[in-house]
């Protein structure tokens, strides 16, 4: 009989054996796979912690305890120990569970998250809010994958530590594939272990503890050995930099063996103070096509469950740039790629084996990424750093005071832009726009198709002198129709030029327009759209061309405030202009997971709600 439906989590873990623990995270892993398969998300990660995750809430009273994932997307068992079970089959989908941790979800999700690098930081803030209020009697466990130390926010939080305050702080490195500290033979392993048991550390405790004892020579006999410890120690361990940083390090040990995880977790929390427990886990472990592609199953859409190959999916744009970044590689020495740990979600895995001299993959270090980008500039090269909008989040500074300050020619190509689906609201590229739009000289531009990005990015490479932001969304191109021809300039026009009502709108809207028009041609309606193709800085003319019609309706895939509905609603009234404008964004706030056809729909930006909007208003 099934474990997971006959027992209460997660406090009847307590009482459950080791083979039990084995059986439940057979049985977890047939759900993981199971559920991914149909729909999407991050399974490798996920595969790689359950044994892991067990044992925390083995060890723990969640949520007393608490548990911060750093990223949060390898949190999947998590959910399922903490009364998610017979949701999880929702999980990614329109009202359904998150990929991610989420506080309004349930109180054992402790911390919003959804980017690398902020665990250690946000339990230290929960340490000692806790502190202050006169708490402190709970444990806080940090859960960092090793991709977050190519990072600098984690050593910042590190070196925050305050150990002389004692406090309940345990750090669990699961390194899966970048080794973090270095494991030398057999022997070292043995001594991890031992480090691991209780046992170890109290017979360290009580033997210093004796030494001091000892009249006149105790303190000096007690740091003789604790000299003598470290000297061994330093030899068999390539470094003792946790231990430096005020932790204690436990580890490497086996992240699947459920035995030694128990053991090594009842002795961080003996000690008391702040600890680092080093593990090592296998991602994909127990679905061999995951283990086998562990960086194709990271984040993955539905999939066949028996051979482990993707359906079809929607990754187009990003091969498309890709193929093209190629091209012009080939055609140019000087054009460089960068990427943060997104060389495959970003189309370059082919720029990288073609041209692996001019290739960087800074790790999760968008900020490096951006000054990086900029130093090669300066020196003659051509970068061109893909990154997601969300994680763009992260390099404002850079992008302000390292590229555009300096006049660096730097291309930033801008993936999972707008609506992105299922990651939900810390994913979604609704926010770049707004952002960008205070960064002087920088221009902006946003294709409605492969042709058009394709163009951009040639335009971009080889012919602008200042930084360029090419921002595409995730998924295939939409349809246009057959006579709408581009011009290659800064904006189009499409429709009836002399029409009383102008649309105007940007990137994948324009095929959401375009539908609207023959809508509204059926009703007896004239418009014309204007489509931008540059939307920072917004053309005069395309300004001038909105400002001959009497009403003016602006449709944008992102955030209202700050984006360019209002600066060209701004331009037009400078004009002197007083007609009727209305703006069609998302409001200020987040946005939940939901499918990118179901978001378009809920804030009029598809072709019905464009139509009714434009109805409304008329």
């Amino acid at each position: 009989m099934s474990l997971l439906n006959t027992k209460k989590f997660p406090g009847e873990l307590k009482t459950m054996s080791y083979r039990e623990m084995e059986e439940l995270a057979a049985e977890i892993r047939e759900v993981l796979i199971g559920t991914v398969s149909h729909t999407g998300g991050h399974l490798a990660s996920n595969l790689g912690v359950v044994e892991l995750t067990i044992a925390m809430h083995c060890c723990f009273d969640s949520p007393a305890d608490r548990f911060v994932f750093d990223v949060g997307h390898q949190a999947y068992t998590h959910k399922i120990l903490t009364g998610r079970l017979d949701k999880f089959d929702t999980l990614r989908r329109e009202g359904g569970i998150s990929g991610f941790c989420r506080p309004n979800e349930s109180p054992h999700d402790i911390f919003s998250t959804g980017h690398a690098g902020a665990s250690v930081s946000a339990a230290l803030g929960l340490i000692e809010g806790e502190r202050i209020k006169g708490g402190g009697k709970g444990y806080t466990v940090a859960v960092v994958g090793d991709g977050a130390f190519t990072g600098g926010m984690i050593y910042e939080a590190l070196n925050n530590n305050n150990s002389r305050r004692g406090s309940r702080l345990i750090v669990v490195i699961n390194e899966n594939e970048m080794s973090i500290s270095k494991n030398v033979g057999a022997l070292a392993q043995y001594l991890a272990d031992i480090r691991a048991k209780p046992a170890y550390h109290k017979f360290k405790a009580d033997t210093e503890t004796a030494l001091r004892k000892i009249p006149i020579m105790g303190k000096a006999a007690a740091r003789g050995a604790s000299k003598i410890k470290s000297t061994i120690k330093n030899w068999m361990y390539s470094s003792t930099w946790f231990e430096d940083m005020g932790f204690r390090y436990i580890g490497p040990i086996d992240g699947h063996n459920l035995p030694t995880l128990v053991r090594a977790f009842q002795s961080a929390k003996w000690l008391g103070r702040p600890v680092v427990i080093h593990i090592h886990t296998t991602k994909g472990k127990g679905y061999h096509p995951a283990e086998e592609s562990p960086s194709v199953f990271h984040g993955i859409g539905r999939f066949d469950l028996e051979t482990g190959e993707p359906l079809p999916c929607d990754t187009d744009y990003s091969a498309a740039f890709g193929a093209k970044l190629c091209e012009l590689a080939a055609r140019n020495a000087n054009v460089c790629a960068i990427t943060a740990a997104m060389s495959l979600g970003t189309g370059l895995t082919e720029f990288s084996q073609r041209f692996p001299g001019r290739f960087f993959d800074v790790g999760i270090a968008e900020q490096h990424a951006a000054a990086f980008a900029g130093g090669l500039a300066k020196d003659g090269m051509i970068p061109v750093f893909a990154v997601y909008s969300t994680f763009l989040q992260r390099c404002y500074d850079q992008i302000w005071h390292d590229v555009a300050l300096q006049g660096q020619k730097v291309i930033f190509a801008v993936d999972r832009a707008g609506f992105v689906g299922g990651d939900g609201e810390s994913h979604q590229g609704l926010y770049d726009v707004s952002m960008l739009s205070g960064v002087p000289g920088l221009e902006i531009y946003v294709p409605s198709s492969y042709a058009e990005l394709e163009h951009m990015l040639e335009y971009a490479v080889l012919e602008a002198k200042a930084p360029v932001c090419i921002r595409y969304p995730r998924g295939c191109e939409d349809k246009l129709p057959a006579d709408f021809m581009p011009s290659g300039g800064a904006w189009d026009s499409y429709g009836e030029s002399g029409a009383a009502i102008t649309l105007v709108t940007y990137g994948r809207l324009f095929a959401q327009a375009v539908q609207a028009l023959e809508l509204l041609k059926k009703q007896g309606t004239s418009i014309r759209i204007i489509k931008l193709n540059r939307i920072l800085p917004v053309d005069f003319f395309a300004i001038q061309a909105a400002a001959q019609s009497q009403r003016v309706f602006f449709f944008e895939e992102g955030v209202r405030a700050g984006g360019v509905g209002e600066r060209f609603g701004a331009a037009l009234l400078e004009l002197g202009w007083r007609g009727e404008y209305k703006i069609t964004a998302v409001p200020d706030g987040f946005v939940p997971q939901a499918s990118v056809e179901s978001l378009l729909a809920r804030y009029s930006l598809d072709a019905a709600g464009m139509q009714l909007t434009m109805c409304l208003h008329s």
